[in-house]
């Protein structure tokens, strides 16, 4: 495949492309006029970047990632999977993240600002604050029993 296809398949930018290749991310080999051209299974490299960027890892964290896969060949079920089975505990931590933020918008968040009615209730005094920085209810801290 062109470097045209791919982006065009993946959704990612021509510039991506050569930036993930850059950094050994993903692979291409070079035609008799030194076009790029890429096997399709390039594209399941490229989803698993973006998954990963969206769950907010890194690019240095992704490509680490990535270069468990082999080198020597196309990576087949077997290296998808064991590269996945880590994902699971970080996806569900990541969703629990989530529901705390969702359900948290309208309550009192642990941050220390005390602007809202509830807050008053739910961290008088900022309690939260000696448990450390941030906004701790999101971060996973127990409320204070009512």
């Amino acid at each position: 495949m062109t470097i045209g296809e791919v982006a065009r398949r993946s959704g990612v930018s021509t510039s991506a492309l050569r930036f993930y290749e850059e950094r050994g991310m993903i692979f291409s080999e070079r035609a008799g006029s030194g076009h790029r051209r890429y096997k399709r299974p390039v594209l399941r490299r490229i989803a698993f970047i973006s998954f990963a960027q969206r769950m907010g890892l890194s690019l240095e964290e992704i490509a680490g990632e990535l270069a468990m896969l082999p080198a020597n060949r196309v990576p087949n079920r077997r290296d998808w999977y064991r590269l996945s089975r880590g994902w699971t505990a970080r996806i569900e931590a990541r969703i629990a993240e989530l529901e705390r933020l969702k359900l948290g918008l309208t309550e009192c968040i642990g941050c220390g600002c005390l602007s809202l009615d509830r807050c008053k209730l739910a961290n008088p005094g900022d309690v939260a604050g000696r448990r450390g920085p941030g906004a701790r209810y999101w971060i996973g801290d127990p409320r204070p029993a009512s």
